[in-house]
């Protein structure tokens, strides 16, 4: 038999046009994050670990992850627009963009074309490679609103889509006036970068790497040091059976901080109508 029958044929997908753009503006970020060395005092450090926690665990992963995209959990109005600006400040887009296609993630779970980063195309597409060659759908706003209705109709959700890179000037003032450069290189420039990688794995090694407890349809999975990274989403798989659920990590060796501050709004009164995981899938 001919040895080229056995070859399995290379998948082609629609071609995005490439951006440079973003790769500019992503390789600019990743190059001042190399100037650390130079810049390096405790205190930017301490600043760096600080942001990465409240714009990446309170930010995105409560604020743009659980509370917007899937609607765990309701706090009152004020408090949703203080969590979700401090999502656009972790520098991944508006919070319509991220929701809408988070959303889209979940309708289409590993659809070549459909999910924005479907983990078939790849490890480097899912993790970043979706931002370098941008389908238009996920990235024109005219388009991508429509996923997110109920975001697109609020006002401040619109303005903060449009603006998000505008709001980086107040916080780069405020590091700068506090802590000089060395505030600036750490706290934005190398937490930009840590903050990306770490939500980017949940896109591409959750879906190819650790445990499945639940059989679903796709390939999400639970895997402990990409949970400790970002502060509980790597319980995918827990996460993909029940996406509305506010709580990743189900068992208490399931490290999960971002419900640990779910818990205290709880406790305060500024959390309601928490989903919980459901009983029999507990069994």
């Amino acid at each position: 038999m001919d040895s080229q029958a056995l070859q399995t044929p290379k998948q082609e997908y629609p071609k995005s046009p490439f951006s440079l753009t973003n790769v500019a503006f992503f390789a600019a970020i990743h190059a001042l994050a190399l100037l650390t060395p130079w810049f390096f005092s405790w205190s930017a450090l301490g600043v760096t670990i600080f942001l990465h926690w409240l714009f990446g665990s309170i930010g995105i992963c409560l604020g743009y992850h659980r509370l917007l995209s899937h609607r765990s959990l309701q706090v009152p109005q004020w408090l949703e627009y203080i969590i979700t600006t401090l999502g656009v400040l972790a520098l991944q887009g508006g919070p319509i963009f991220w929701a809408s296609g988070h959303r889209l993630h979940h309708a289409y779970t590993e659809d070549e074309v459909k999910d924005p980063y479907s983990a078939k195309r790849g490890f480097w597409w899912s993790h970043f490679l979706w931002l370098v060659y941008p389908s238009k759908e996920f990235f024109e706003d005219t388009i991508y609103q429509k996923f997110a209705p109920d975001l697109s109709r609020d006002p401040y959700y619109l303005w903060l889509d449009r603006y998000h890179l505008l709001l980086q000037i107040p916080l780069g003032i405020l590091l700068y006036c506090i802590g000089g450069w060395s505030w600036v290189v750490y706290g934005m420039c190398l937490r930009a970068v840590l903050l990306w990688h770490s939500t980017w794995l949940i896109n591409s090694v959750t879906h190819m790497y650790g445990y499945r407890r639940f059989e679903t349809k796709d390939n999400s999975r639970n895997l402990w040091w990409a949970a400790i990274l970002t502060y509980g989403e790597g319980w995918h798989n827990n996460h993909h059976a029940y996406p509305q659920v506010a709580k990743a990590g189900w068992y208490w060796w399931e490290l999960d901080m971002t419900w640990w501050a779910i818990q205290l709004l709880k406790s305060l009164g500024l959390a309601k109508k928490v989903i919980l995981p459901p009983a029999k899938a507990l069994n």
